[in-house]
């Protein structure tokens, strides 16, 4: 009898294996997968274009007559680079989960060679390409100023900002998702996240605000100083090379170092927690529930509020609405929606105002109002624009009962228009009464009324063709592979079909006199609800033949 022998001792996974890991696995993604390669190539020229544009900036500090600007340029470009991989990620895009720590669990990896081989996974990917092409622009720029010698310092801090950027955006999502384990601290880190968002644009206005009022002299200290500190410090050791300053550049690349090795160990020990609240569920505390109310689950379903019937129509609404507000996600774009409704007709009526020379006008102009009323009513629905990729594979008990197309599309209009509405009424009145004119409150729901009826009407039918899948994970920051691109690009079809269906009564209602702007409430709220209605209409038929293929665009791939 032949003796086997015995297999030989399994050897050191190499970090080059986490990266021929990564490029597989993105590979796979894309195998039999057309519309995720084009979004991959839309994205990439859009990241290409972003990034020409960034390093052909950085190029002009090396050449620039002005001392000041060359100090300028890198110390608040770096600066604003690593704020960027700190708040963007869990805010905007999301972190790209190809290389999942969670199917790591089981395997025997050491720490160090598990957090070592994410990083390096971190790092082949598209915006880190794309970065390393914008903040080129400084290597070149310092090679200008101070020669080669400067060029190759600074080129050892673009590579070392870069992997700072990388690993404080993972190691605070890492921690953050340690952190978000239970659904109460789940859906509290959405809203916080939704309210940060909204808020990036007044952010930026209050930033540009205080640039115009600050002189050459006060930004030259600022940059000076953002040069000491981490979020600037790789960034400016080619300033300092080309200026003479060389005892500037080994200390600052070893406080970057420092930082870096900091935020690694950090990581390192709140990986293992994610890990396991990303593969294990959280207990549950059983509660005493109420009594059954009259006409069994489908009674207690039905909100009383409502007074809906108990039908597959009332089920449904009753059903969307205790979603969009009991599901994070959802609620979260409500509160984005709600915060952003307000603040964004008064950047259109005060930034038109200063582009017109309006600003002592007592009332603001009519065509931003027209603009403010079609843009926030267009974005009250945009929301609708991936309405499906909220259930993902749960969608399929509509296609088993089946669900009607039109019944499916008009109750889920009606429960996010439960909270839509209302939130467009108080908008329009307090929009109205802050601009000091009462007088164009019935204008101004006329117009949000049509622009969001017309709204309903584009996004039920993109819906149907644009719908891509969630993924499937407790890590609230985590997203497919091209699904930034296909939210970006949705919204904008959305937008822009949306501004052109209502146009015509939103320009009626905005120039419109005071003894005329009542009959743009009845006009606007007709046209707004006839259009969501032929929406409905024309989308359910669709929806019922193409039912098969949305649940599979909808069901995230294992």
């Amino acid at each position: 009898m032949a003796l086997t022998a015995a297999a030989p001792p399994a050897g050191r996974v190499r970090i080059s294996t986490f990266a021929r890991l990564k490029l597989r696995v993105l590979g796979n993604n894309f195998r039999g997968q057309g519309w995720r390669i084009a979004l991959f190539i839309v994205g990439s020229l859009l990241g290409l274009w972003l990034a020409g544009v960034a390093f052909l900036l950085f190029l002009v500090s090396g050449y620039a007559d002005s001392d000041e600007f060359a100090v300028i340029a890198p110390a608040l470009g770096g600066a604003g680079l690593t704020l960027g991989w700190v708040f963007l990620p869990p805010i905007w895009f999301g972190v790209d989960e190809t290389l999942d720590p969670a199917r790591f669990a089981l395997l025997p990896l050491r720490r160090r060679t598990l957090v070592t081989g994410l990083l390096v996974g971190a790092l082949i990917s598209v915006p880190v390409l794309m970065v390393l092409f914008a903040t080129s622009g400084m290597v070149v720029a310092a090679g200008a100023r101070g020669g080669p010698a400067a060029a190759a310092v600074q080129l050892v801090g673009v590579l070392a900002g870069l992997v700072l950027g990388v690993t404080v955006s993972r190691a605070l999502t890492s921690a953050l998702a340690s952190m978000l384990r239970s659904r109460r601290m789940r859906d509290l880190a959405a809203i916080v996240l939704a309210l940060l968002a909204a808020m990036l644009g007044p952010l930026q206005i209050f930033v540009l605000s205080a640039a115009q009022h600050t002189d050459l002299d006060q930004l030259v200290r600022v940059s000076r100083a953002l040069g000491w500190t981490p979020l600037a410090a790789a960034y400016t050791v080619g300033t300092d090379a080309a200026a003479g300053t060389w005892w500037a550049v080994p200390v600052k690349l070893a406080m970057v170092a420092a930082v870096i090795a900091a935020l690694l160990w950090w990581w390192s020990r709140s990986l293992e927690s994610a890990m396991l609240g990303a593969t294990g569920a959280s207990g549950t505390r059983r509660r005493d529930r109420a009594p059954a109310a009259p006409g069994g689950a489908v009674g207690a379903l039905l909100p009383r509020p409502l007074r809906l019937p108990a039908s597959p129509f009332g089920a449904l609404v009753a059903r969307e609405v205790r979603y969009w507000w009991r599901d994070a996600r959802r609620r979260a774009n409500l509160i984005t929606f709600g915060v952003v409704g307000i603040f964004l007709p008064l950047v259109f009526t005060i930034g038109f105002g200063r582009l017109t020379g309006l600003d002592e006008a007592p009332t603001p102009p009519p065509l931003a109002i027209t603009l403010s009323m079609i843009s926030v009513g267009a974005l009250a629905a945009v929301t609708l624009a991936n309405l499906f990729g909220f259930d993902g594979s749960a969608y399929a008990a509509h296609l088993t009962i089946p669900v009607p197309g039109r019944t499916e599309l008009r109750a889920r209009a009606v429960a996010y228009s439960v909270y839509i509405v209302p939130m467009l009424t108080v908008i329009a009145v307090l929009i109205s009464l802050l601009l000091g004119d009462p007088a164009r409150i019935p204008a101004m729901l006329g117009g949000l009324w049509a622009a969001y009826g017309g709204g309903l009407a584009v996004n039920q039918i993109i819906s149907l063709f644009g719908a891509y899948a969630l993924p499937e994970t407790t890590n609230p920051f985590a997203v497919n592979t091209g699904a930034g691109v296909a939210k970006s690009l949705l919204t904008l079809l959305s937008l822009v079909a949306t501004a052109a269906l209502a146009a015509p009564v939103a320009l009626l209602a905005a120039l419109s006199g005071d003894a005329w702007s009542w009959l743009a409430l009845p006009a606007g709220l007709g046209y707004g609800l006839g259009a969501a209605a032929l929406g409905s209409y024309i989308g359910g038929d669709i929806l019922d033949r193409r039912a098969p293929e949305l649940l599979q665009a909808v069901t995230p791939r294992r």
